[in-house]
């Protein structure tokens, strides 16, 4: 594992949202794109030494959704960059560890993704994140 790719953070509306990253902290917009499969619009905005990625549900049913109706908006989780992450899916089960994708999902940016349960992280969503180009 190679350290924290980006943070997501569950908001109602990236239209809203994104003026405080862009004109306040004057970060960079790099795209938005829909992911189906996860029922989210997403927004990726460079931070400088990691990325933000605002989450905003496209429909009820989205899991981002749920937890915004449940806990506000606010950060959803923390991705963690890996080279493999068969590898560290297989690690992470072995060390006992809860995992909501026992395979890895395809994620914004066409990555594969797989997430550890917050019940085995302190209560933290980790997101295990692995991009094409890796």
């Amino acid at each position: 594992m190679q350290g924290i790719d980006h943070i997501g953070i569950a908001v109602k509306s990236i239209d809203e949202a994104l003026p405080f990253y862009t004109d306040i902290l004057q970060f960079k917009h790099i795209g938005t794109e829909v992911v189906e499969e996860q029922r989210v619009k997403v927004a990726f905005i460079d931070a400088i030494n990691c990325k933000i990625e605002l989450l905003e549900p496209t429909d009820e049913n989205s899991t981002v959704y749920k937890f915004i109706e449940k806990r506000g908006e606010g950060i959803h989780h923390i991705a963690i960059k890996t080279e493999n992450i068969e590898q560290d899916i297989k690690y992470l089960k072995d060390e006992k560890l809860r995992l909501i994708n026992e395979s890895p999902r395809i994620g914004a940016g066409d990555a594969l993704v797989s997430f550890i349960h917050p019940k085995s992280c302190g209560g933290v969503l980790y997101e295990l994140c692995q991009h094409k180009e890796d």
